[in-house]
């Protein structure tokens, strides 16, 4: 089995540009996952894993076999260079390097009656990750994610979403793309904004329906407000006009989840 003791070697200098830069990630296809839960759930969305780097003082041979299976690479590491990958302190001793999806809109299978949350230009990595364990624990069929500021390979939204990039239906398109999908698709649109807007409760979320929320800081562009279905907005009560997307996002989807009787 190949050993790996120096972080100056070629190839681990490879993957710490996987953790900190989008190109590397897009040039190669492929990104890092730390953890055995996120690996898993990996595994089980379709991810391919290519190689396992793995400290043996914290996890056997026999262990990365029952989880990964006898076909990737095994190399091991000291904890110098698992310290040189790794975010995290408590990723029990195993990276993998995965190959990436397309995350094409023309890839999605979508149920008869799909219910969809779309989220316009996140910035902030932890908002991607949170979107992305409220879908997964509504079941949502898929989230859209719109003219995205960073790429979902990032380390911060693997590592925020705890798995859940990996158990969602998961695409990726221009805000006009998604517009058109949704349209061709004829599920009905409700984008969540300040302007022209009606309460969230009073619409009906039980057909076809895409939900749509965009930045706190922003809001939603105007393409989104002027295609809706219907502008909606959850009425607040306190000084301010805002909250957080996930949060926002968790009530519409759970709203639709109610109306649909789950």
């Amino acid at each position: 089995m190949k050993q790996i003791t120096s972080v100056q070697n070629p190839f681990i200098k490879s993957l710490a540009l996987l953790q900190e830069k989008a190109k590397a990630r897009k040039q190669t296809e492929t990104f890092l996952i730390e953890g055995q839960r996120e690996i898993s759930l990996a595994i089980k969305g379709g991810y391919k894993i290519e190689t396992v780097l793995f400290l043996p003082d914290l996890i056997t041979e026999n262990q990365i076999n029952k989880l990964v299976g006898s076909s990737a690479e095994l190399i091991e590491i000291n904890k110098e260079v698992y310290q040189k990958l790794a975010y995290r302190d408590t990723t029990e001793g195993i990276l993998t390097v995965a190959k990436t999806k397309s995350l094409q809109l023309s890839d999605l299978k979508l149920s008869d009656n799909p219910l969809i949350l779309v989220a316009e230009s996140l910035e902030k990595p932890g908002n991607v990750g949170a979107v992305l364990r409220t879908a997964d624990a509504a079941n949502l069929d898929a989230v859209l994610i719109a003219d995205p500021k960073s790429d979902l390979y990032n380390p911060n939204i693997v590592r925020s979403s705890v798995g859940c990039l990996f158990t969602n239906q998961i695409a990726v398109g221009t805000t006009d793309e998604i517009i058109a999908f949704l349209k061709e698709k004829k599920i009905s649109f409700y984008s969540a904004t300040l302007q022209n807007s009606t309460s969230y409760h009073t619409q009906n979320f039980t057909t076809p329906t895409a939900l749509v929320v965009g930045t706190e800081a922003t809001g939603l562009t105007q393409k989104w407000r002027d295609a809706a279905t219907q502008n909606i907005i959850i009425p607040m009560q306190g000084e301010i006009d805002s909250m957080n997307v996930s949060v926002a996002a968790a009530i519409l989807i759970f709203e639709a989840k109610r109306q649909r009787g789950f």
